[in-house]
């Protein structure tokens, strides 16, 4: 499966999965796929030209199954909007070496147990991660905002930042070290 598309979202911060959960479920969310564990892997050339373009190139594994995706540049927005184009591949791994092999590199790797749901127009995510619970709602404008009511949410809550935003401000905050936002660690 592929898509090309632009891409709207926000996340919002829970204090747990269940919490996040039972807010959803009381907001009309449907379960659409269950828990599990997602590993992805940013890549990006030495001259760090994605990066200072505000594009992102990821190689996501789950279930077996493996993902490259290109993000563009975030627009402005009072929510996360940019071109995602996605596709499905065979073997990530094998990916990410060819990727190596024409002079990009992992710079960043990060983990969350991904749970989704959909609601309306809107798909949300409950995504746990090393740093905290966070939920993902993607889709049109008003879509996001009304599931953000729902969720007894204002414009104020809205998260744009990203998972290596996060884990920054995480990992600098608590005077952590490391440079990948994995279990474990």
């Amino acid at each position: 499966m592929s898509t090309a598309m632009i891409e709207r979202e926000i996340k919002l911060q829970f204090s747990s999965a269940d919490e996040a959960r039972n807010a959803i479920l009381s907001a009309g969310g449907t379960p659409l796929l269950g828990r599990r564990l997602q590993e992805d892997a940013l890549l990006d050339n030495a001259d760090e030209e994605l990066r200072r373009r505000q594009c992102a190139l990821r190689v996501r594994v789950e279930n077996g199954k493996s993902r490259v995706t290109f993000k563009g540049p975030v627009q402005a927005s009072a929510m996360k909007v940019r071109e995602e184009l996605e596709t499905v591949v065979g073997d990530g791994d094998l990916l990410l070496r060819v990727f190596e092999e024409l002079g990009y590199r992992v710079w960043f790797r990060y983990q969350k147990y991904r749970e989704e749901f959909s609601c309306e127009d809107v798909i949300v995510a409950i995504d746990e991660t090393p740093v905290g619970v966070f939920v993902e709602i993607e889709g049109g404008e008003s879509g996001i905002a009304a599931m953000a009511e729902a969720l007894g949410r204002t414009p104020a809550d809205y998260i744009v930042d990203s998972y290596r935003g996060l884990f920054l401000q995480h990992r600098d905050g608590c005077g952590l070290t490391g440079s990948d936002m994995m279990f474990g660690d």
